[in-house]
């Protein structure tokens, strides 16, 4: 995407999301924002210069989710790094589709990417990956945050916290092997699937 066109959307998007709010509100609001939209791992988007993308196509995982949530808060003039966190795919505690668990454990360590932002002086977690609906599958979704407390991370760390620059970002972005890109379309369209049942039976309380 053009480097212009990014900026008009990122300030069309700031603009939408903390008019009339006061800092905290703002980055309540950026933040909510950003974790409500669907998590899918779209490997073209993990890139420095193309995750704004993500407001497009509404779908994004931890990766894009967190290079818009950094820019954005460094307009609110707050000071942002990224953080890594190595994890496995087959250790998270859900019921994967039959075969998708076993395409797990052969992949290899990924890495999880969130922010750090010094609030009131302290260095805040700050992790906008799930979007709500991801609940029912008993995973780690930030449904409320108070703008100044550590969230909680969606995955259990396999090694130590990495802190980053942002102008580190283009250290960031992954390669996919063959299973990994088979896993990853699996595990949207799961996902994709799941937000329909959810949609379908909030649709039928109605």
């Amino acid at each position: 995407m053009n480097g212009k066109i990014m900026i008009d959307i990122i300030d069309s998007k700031f603009s939408q999301w903390t008019l009339g709010k006061d800092l905290k509100e703002a980055r309540i609001a950026i933040f909510e924002n950003i974790r409500d939209i669907p998590y899918a791992v779209i490997p073209d988007l993990i890139d420095p210069n193309r995750y704004v993308d993500m407001l497009q196509i509404n779908k994004g995982s931890c990766t894009p989710k967190h290079f818009l949530l950094c820019e954005m808060y460094r307009r609110l003039g707050l000071e942002v790094f990224y953080v890594t966190y190595p994890f496995r795919w087959d250790e998270f505690d859900i019921e994967y589709p039959p075969g998708l668990k076993e395409v797990a454990e052969r992949l290899p360590t990924s890495h999880h990417l969130a922010c750090r932002v010094n609030i009131e002086g302290n260095l805040v977690l700050v992790d906008a990956t799930l979007d709500l609906p991801l609940e029912v599958l008993g995973l780690c979704v930030n449904k409320e945050w108070n703008g100044i407390s550590d969230t909680l991370l969606p995955m259990i760390p396999h090694g130590d916290e990495e802190l980053y620059h942002p102008l580190e970002a283009q250290y960031m972005q992954a390669h996919f092997d063959e299973d990994s890109l088979s896993f990853y379309q699996d595990i949207n369209s799961w996902l994709e699937a799941l937000r329909t049942v959810i949609g379908a039976q909030s649709c039928s309380e109605l």
